[in-house]
């Protein structure tokens, strides 16, 4: 990994983004007439202490507030540095953000990749103070930033930064560019959809998103990355309504990205469908999974699923003359 300093990119008016090697993680800077706002701060003191370096390079004023866009160690864990050096300016983040074990909860040890060996297990965590629950708003003086969480996707406390005037959109890791969408244990892959769907209608043709990894995007890129996470939400609903087990189901389906990738989609997908639909397909699964001499019995399965919004087995329904 490289310790050389990264240079900031101005993509839009007074935004810039620095795009670290380290995780490929973007750190991105606001500044206004009132000072800057620093959206994450990746993944370690050590690297919090290079983006206070970025920020006072800009000579666009001090740091005036910090925003979270969700709780990973990559995004946030350089926030005790920015304290260091600015004082305690406030930490926004959506509500879900503040319980300590939100945050604890990712932050694995990365033997080999890191510059100081432990850096970032040894980096405190600094909780939100400032936290919201649909949307906020930091007034920088001549600007304003716009705070939405739009829903569920990469984590429960996803939120995204509009910078209107510039027409920018910071999308945190609801957007990814350098690799496929990041399915973790915290995710939710069947509300991740709806989710683009409001950064979507923040966009316009001419916007600048900025994805938590890798280089700015449009909104056709946040529109087709979105049409593909839709793509494995619809594919878990549909395996799970033909009664296709979980373990089953990546070896069945028909995935946007490489399956290996979508075994923690799949499985946390699963456990997110409705109790009742979960249960109905259990039940649905015996049904068929019977001996097929009652065609009553399996019509009335059929009848369900009709209902439900279900597919149809592939199998014929037996006729008795």
């Amino acid at each position: 990994m490289s310790l050389s300093p990264t240079v900031p990119t101005e993509v839009a008016d007074r935004v810039w983004v620095a795009r670290h090697a380290w995780f490929d993680v973007n750190v991105t800077y606001v500044a206004g007439d009132r000072g800057l706002v620093v959206v994450d701060t990746h993944a370690s003191t050590r690297m919090g202490r290079e983006v206070v370096e970025t920020a006072r390079s800009l000579g666009a004023g001090e740091v005036v507030a910090v925003v979270a866009t969700h709780a990973h160690h990559d995004h946030v864990l350089g926030t005790a540095a920015v304290r260091e050096a600015y004082g305690e300016v406030p930490v926004h983040a959506h509500e879900s953000c503040v319980e300590l074990a939100a945050w604890a909860a990712d932050r694995p040890a990365y033997v080999g990749e890191e510059a100081e060996p432990g850096e970032v297990d040894a980096s405190p965590v600094v909780l939100p103070d400032h936290p919201f629950s649909s949307t906020s708003v930091l007034d920088l003086g001549d600007r304003v930033l716009e705070l939405v969480h739009p829903g569920r996707g990469h984590t429960s406390g996803d939120l995204v930064v509009r910078v209107a005037d510039a027409d920018v959109l910071l999308a945190g890791d609801l957007v990814e560019e350098s690799a496929p969408p990041a399915y973790g244990p915290d995710s939710f892959p069947m509300e991740w959809p709806l989710a683009l769907d409001v950064c979507l209608q923040l966009c316009t043709d001419r916007t600048v998103v900025v994805p938590g990894h890798g280089a700015p995007v449009d909104r056709a890129f946040v529109r087709d990355q979105r049409a593909d996470i839709g793509v494995v939400a619809e594919t878990i609903r549909d395996l799970a309504g033909r009664g296709v087990p979980v373990d089953e189901a990546l070896a069945t389906g028909e995935w946007p990205w490489d399956p290996r990738h979508l075994e923690t989609a799949v499985r946390r997908g699963y456990e997110q469908l409705p109790q009742q639909v979960r249960k109905l397909h259990e039940e649905l699964g015996e049904w068929e999974g019977s001996v097929r001499v009652d065609g009553a019995s399996l019509l009335a399965a059929r009848i369900v699923r009709r209902i439900v919004g279900f597919p149809e087995p592939t199998e014929t329904l037996p006729v008795h003359v």
